[in-house]
């Protein structure tokens, strides 16, 4: 390529797409990469700032060089694996990780999208070795983050307007052949809820935990096969969860009785099932007082989760970072959960704006 003041670029094929911002009404390619500059243009090329363009010369390809464009594209395959165009959408199609979609370059950035519902993971390691190559990059929502069909998960391109090819063979290299990218679909599963404390079985107080978390499993389409309300019954707790998996839950949720109180018998009582029990709290606020167990069958794993009873009013606890993973088919053990200490205050803002919050979207 080379750089002409735009008055003399009559004819030339633009390199690179030209932006235009109208602040509050407008951003976006004015020009579109080879498009051929006419005398009619020159005005408004002027007019978005550009006293000088780049423009193509034949001899750009043999000087080992690529274009923001083709760059991007394979920082796209790095993300999401390798992807085929779809004609009847204009989107590119992962084919072998499947799940993402992505777009078209423009302005010499590319979009990936998730087509389906699922939990987004993210190499963070790669990921880093891959930004700090320099030139380029690759930005992407949180891991472990759940998504929906339609939701913008990374955005790459590189930073100048070509790039050396022997850099981005680099790119290639860190990345190995997994994608950096994966998405878990959510896994079909009906729950159980066994809700515990003497004040809600004897009818002193209303039960707050079923209304919440029927509203959330919703979310994820999850059916709940029941509820059973008890006293603070260490044998007959045990026996309610052994029975719901019995009738083929899939995710059993024990609330209530979390604390260290002497009447407090859940967590003994997951005990009591048998089921390995992963951790008994977490560093997280809401929802310190987490426990998660695995009932290990012979055909299957259920999942066992005792929640606090922040989860009865606080908006986002532990169980909203949890619920997806397991809905995911993750096995967790206590290392995944200790790294939730560091983003693991909520404070509990209306709209959250804390970038590494783990309860911010």
């Amino acid at each position: 390529m080379k750089l002409v003041k735009t008055q003399e670029a009559v004819g030339q094929a633009l390199c690179h797409d030209i932006t235009r911002i109208i602040p509050g009404k407008e951003k976006g390619p004015v020009f579109k990469k080879g498009h051929i500059v006419t005398e009619e243009d020159i005005p408004v090329l002027l007019s978005v700032g550009k006293e000088h363009l780049y423009v193509w010369e034949l001899a750009d390809d043999a000087a080992g060089l690529l274009h923001e464009n083709e760059a991007a594209g394979i920082l796209r395959d790095i993300c999401m694996g390798p992807s085929k165009k779809d004609t009847a959408s204009g989107l590119w199609i992962g084919t072998r990780e499947k799940g993402f979609a992505a777009t078209e370059p423009s302005e010499g950035r590319i979009d990936i999208k998730a087509m389906q519902p699922g939990l987004l993971k993210v190499d963070s390691q790669r990921l880093m070795r891959i930004n700090s190559l320099g030139e380029m990059m690759i930005a992407t929502i949180h891991g472990n983050t759940p998504v929906k069909a339609g939701d913008r998960l990374a955005g790459t391109r590189i930073i100048p307007l070509v790039i050396q090819k022997e850099k981005m063979e680099r790119a290639r290299e860190e990345a190995g052949e997994k994608p950096v990218l994966s998405l878990l679909p959510f896994q079909h599963k009906s729950a159980g809820i066994v809700t515990t404390g003497s004040e809600v079985a004897k009818g002193r107080i209303p039960d707050r935990f079923g209304p919440v978390l029927r509203e959330k499993l919703s979310e994820y389409e999850i059916p709940v096969l029941g509820q059973a309300i008890l006293t603070d019954d260490r044998e007959a707790i045990a026996r309610a969860v052994m029975e719901f998996i019995g009738q083929g839950a899939g995710l059993v949720l024990v609330t209530g009785g979390m604390s260290v109180d002497p009447d407090d018998r859940t967590p003994g009582a997951i005990r009591d099932t048998g089921a390995r029990i992963i951790s008994y709290g977490a560093p997280v606020l809401p929802g310190a007082m987490f426990m998660l167990a695995y009932l290990e069958l012979e055909e299957h794993t259920v999942p066992i989760l005792g929640l606090p009873g922040c989860v009865m009013y606080a908006k986002r606890t532990i169980f909203d970072l949890i619920l997806p993973r397991i809905l995911a088919g993750e096995i967790l053990e206590d290392k995944d959960l200790a790294m939730y200490g560091e983003g693991g205050l909520c404070l509990s803002c209306r709209e959250c704006r804390f970038p590494n919050c783990g309860f911010g979207r």
